[in-house]
């Protein structure tokens, strides 16, 4: 019995030494990260020079949570992307480091891995670690340096072993941190809602729901008295975008006050036009649009219904929203049902996207 008791001393002793070697001398760990897809969500592209491992993409999170890339220790991304909204921002605009108003409304963070055109509004951001780098350098939001946020996190041990962990080395670089930002918001995806759950016959819709679905992606033809919201135009596929850039009909030319896609391509055609965001988890994202403007799903439904505005942009898709959709108060009210069967409660609690800390 004395003998079995020592043997247990020595095996607890060697586990805690074990246990305390891995923290003191931490390992590169290139173990795949595997990223879950159900419902219609097709195999992604994930950047062959990025492929996702467990250890980036915890690192990625870590880095997404922490308040260190600030100028004064007081914000990070998470803080204008919260999860129980989405990853977006409640407020219209979101407020900097130096208390200072950002200039549009903060786009929620799910599917980004499907995205072909860019990131931000404008798609002003080629790559997702691209995006991943703005805010921290951007005077509105975080407004620190490069080099100063490298220097921080290089100072913490916690991330030292990360990075070894993550890249087989404890030296930080912008660019290990964009990689490792752009592996963590690439495994934040959406794909099940009840509409999700609907298309594999394992939900089924309300009445209301069944006709704001057919309104969604249904043409309107007043000659043949046909009803219909044509939202499928713009907001199509499994993610509920067409990945285009466009002017949907917000301001007249003389009312433009962001130029949108303009200001990254010069091009006159592309005055007022603005990514077109997915639908997934409308109804945690308000307010609406690039500027906030619309507070409430009714006001956008409204806007297409019957305020959609002509000027030289205005997409050629919505001629028939400036002449008005004439759709009832019934049938706004059976859109808006729809809508919000393109919620995704498990997204929203996913454990695996809160906070590490």
């Amino acid at each position: 019995m004395k003998i079995n008791y020592i043997f247990l001393i020595i095996g607890i002793a060697i586990l805690t030494f074990t246990c305390s070697e891995d923290r003191v001398n931490p390992e590169f760990d290139p173990s795949p990260y595997l990223l879950e897809l159900n419902g219609d969500l097709p195999e992604p592209a994930i950047p062959p020079d990025n492929l996702l491992t467990n250890a980036k993409v915890k690192l990625g999170r870590m880095l997404f949570y922490e308040k260190k890339l600030s100028k004064d220790l007081t914000q990070a991304c998470a803080d204008c992307h919260l999860q129980k909204d989405a990853f977006t921002d409640i407020r219209p605009f979101s407020i900097g480091v130096e208390k200072l108003e950002g200039k549009r409304n903060a786009m929620p963070i799910f599917n980004l891995v499907y995205h072909i055109n860019g990131f931000f509004w404008d798609g002003r951001a080629t790559l997702l670690r691209d995006q991943a780098l703005k805010p921290i350098q951007d005077p509105l939001e975080m407004n620190e340096t490069l080099s100063n946020a490298v220097a921080k996190i290089q100072n913490e041990k916690i991330y030292q072993d990360q990075f070894i962990r993550a890249f087989g080395s404890d030296s930080v670089s912008a660019l290990k941190i964009s990689l490792a930002i752009e592996q963590f918001m690439i495994s934040i995806v959406s794909h099940d809602s009840k509409y999700d759950r609907y298309l594999k016959g394992a939900a089924t819709l309300t009445l209301e729901e069944e006709r704001g679905k057919d309104l969604f992606f249904k043409e309107y033809d007043p000659l043949n008295n046909i009803k219909g919201a044509e939202c499928f135009h713009c907001h199509s596929g499994f993610n509920f975008t067409n990945n285009e850039f466009m002017n949907n009909g917000l301001d007249t030319d003389s009312n433009f006050k962001d130029l949108g896609r303009f200001n990254v391509t010069k091009n006159a055609s592309d005055k007022a036009s603005f990514k077109v965001p997915s639908l997934r988890n409308i109804e945690f994202t308000a307010p609406y649009m690039h500027d906030s403007r619309f507070n409430s799903i009714d006001e956008v439904i409204d806007h297409y219904n019957s305020h959609v505005k002509q000027s030289s942009t205005t997409n050629i898709l919505l001629q028939n929203n400036i002449k008005g959709l004439n759709l009832t108060t019934q049938e706004k009210s059976d859109l808006k049902a729809f809508l919000k069967t393109l919620s995704d409660n498990t997204y929203l609690n996913n454990p695996e996207y809160k906070s590490p800390f």
